[in-house]
């Protein structure tokens, strides 16, 4: 590990300057929702510890830090150095790498992980080399699992924190929701890809993984939640309302038409 990515200095300088990503999934309700259920789902698919997983994109290492307490030998790479300082200084094993070409020996995780990645690689080609190697990294009968940006989130997400209340931010949104991008220098957040759950699904299968599942992580009433907490300024992680929102999720996960309702998806398979 340790090969210099190529990263668009418009994502560089996201995470770096303007974006603390290691509070992201503890600060606000609907993040601490994205944990848990992210951990809940996981959690049926992770071997038993201790495996070896590789966190492709982990980012501040806030789920290696977990999977570390559950047992697991995590290693983490990532293309922003700022994170790789912040894994470090938590005691995770980190390194620069890119998820398209990862050093790592074929077949050497139990586990690959990549649930950053895909939200960054705007083309379809990127996104593909980097499936293509977490597979050819994960051992045969391992889990390969990828987080993606559910199309619509930027839509709900805008009506709980700006009601839609500009034409800049309704012309970025439909946008989105035409195309899935959310182009390089547009305000409100750096260079993205916005997945449809078929589309999620596809890539997998694609990439020549087996048994793909895609699972809604927060549920239907994500946006619900962070719009109040919003508008009331209470946080409202372990409150009431967060025990229901969590709840729903867990509800609505067997349902595929209620996919679309989550702000993010996991998607997991088993490496051929």
């Amino acid at each position: 590990m340790g090969t210099a990515p190529q990263i668009a200095p418009e994502i560089h300088d996201f995470y770096t300057e303007n974006y603390d990503e290691a509070t992201r999934l503890t600060a606000t309700a609907d993040g601490a929702l994205e944990l848990v259920r992210t951990q809940e789902i996981l959690r049926r698919y992770l071997p038993s510890s201790p495996a070896t997983v590789l966190d492709v994109g982990g980012g501040p290492g806030v789920h290696a830090q977990w999977l570390s307490a559950d047992g697991h030998k995590v290693r983490l790479i990532d293309p922003v150095p700022r994170h790789i300082d912040q894994a470090s200084a938590v005691g995770v094993a980190a390194e620069i790498g890119d998820a398209r070409q990862l050093v790592a020996e074929t077949g050497s995780y139990d586990v690959v992980l990549l649930l950053g990645p895909l939200y960054h690689l705007l083309e379809r080609e990127d996104r593909d080399r980097a499936l293509a190697e977490a597979r050819r990294v994960a051992r045969p009968g391992g889990l390969v699992a990828a987080a993606a940006i559910g199309r619509y989130a930027s839509l709900y997400e805008h009506v709980a924190t700006t009601l839609l209340g500009t034409d800049r931010v309704r012309e970025a949104v439909g946008d989105i929701l035409r195309t899935g991008r959310h182009e390089p220098g547009r305000k409100g957040f750096t260079a993205a890809y916005f997945h449809t759950a078929e589309g999620l699904e596809q890539e997998m299968t694609d990439a020549g993984l087996q048994g793909v599942a895609v699972h809604g992580i927060e549920g239907p009433a994500w946006a619900c939640l962070k719009a109040t907490e919003r508008h009331t300024g209470e946080p409202l992680a372990g409150s009431p309302m967060f025990a229901a929102a969590l709840e729903s999720a867990r509800l609505a996960e067997p349902y595929p038409a209620l996919l679309a309702s989550s702000s993010h998806m996991l998607a997991t398979a088993v490496a051929p």
